[in-house]
This record gives structure tokens, C-alpha cells and sequence, in this order.
């Protein structure tokens, strides 16, 4: 579903943001530093459930975007989608943490390559699903 409600968001900014992404699941996985998800799941459940335009980081990225003069403006809804899957995935990865278990290895492998698809490539799987959701659901 569009989201015309809110306005468009930079993709460009967003492959930075994979990067942070991309960042913070390296951190967790291979450093004893595990807290560093929360901050995934901070900026997943401000970009995702409230509005990216809210996001500090998303406001530095758009910003060194503009100021390069490659902002690439797309709707919302599916990056929104995107970051609502980061938003439960860094809470699961910070809260098996908390108790201990190995589980949020998982999440943040999925994290991990996602984002490196995306940072490497431009290719958001999240967005993908999030539109071919929605053209099998007219269909």
C-alpha cells in the first residue's frame, strides 16, 4: 500500500542507513557488544512505526544526500515496511540478549546479509515482498 500520508524519503539515504544496518549487525555478531541492537531496534521503530522523517539519522543521511545532489525520492510504505522488520528484529536480538539465549544470532544474520544486499546492490528484499504483497493481493 502507497503511503501518501507521509511524505516521499530519500532511497539514497537509505542505503546509508543499510550501512548503520550492515554496522550494527557485525558489531552484535562478532564483538561481545550485544546492547548495540537496541539501537536497531530504536531507529527501526521510529522510521517504521512513526514517521523516517523523525529519525535523526535518517535526517543526516537525506541531508548528505541532498548535499551531494543525489537524492532519489520514492514513497514511503515500503521502506516503512523495511524498517518495521529491522524494528522487530533488533528488539528479538536485544531482548534474547538480555536473557541470555543465542537465538537473536539469527535475526541478526538475516540483518547482516539484507543489508549488504542492499548497501552493495540498492536491492531491498523487504521492499521487494512488501510490493509483491500487494500485486498478488489485487491479482
Amino acid at each position: 500500500m502507497l503511503r501518501f500520508d507521509i511524505a516521499p524519503v530519500c532511497s539514497n539515504a537509505y542505503r546509508f542507513q543499510a550501512t548503520m544496518s550492515f554496522a550494527i549487525a557485525a558489531i552484535y555478531l562478532f564483538t561481545p557488544y550485544k546492547w548495540v541492537s537496541l539501537l536497531l531496534a530504536v531507529g527501526g521503530f521510529i522510521r517504521g512505526f512513526v514517521t523516517p522523517h523523525k529519525c535523526l539519522s535518517y535526517k543526516l543521511f537525506a541531508g548528505v544526500t541532498d548535499k551531494l545532489g543525489i537524492p532519489k525520492m520514492q514513497n514511503a510504505g515500503s521502506k516503512m515496511f523495511a524498517d518495521k522488520i529491522a524494528a522487530i528484529a533488533g528488539t528479538a536480538m536485544f531482548v534474547t540478549w538480555l536473557l541470555g539465549s543465542p537465538v537473536g544470532m539469527i535475526p541478526g544474520w538475516a540483518i547482516l546479509i539484507f543489508a549488504f544486499i542492499d548497501l552493495a546492490t540498492g536491492f531491498c528484499a523487504a521492499c521487494w515482498a512488501y510490493g509483491a504483497y500487494y500485486k498478488f493481493k489485487q491479482a
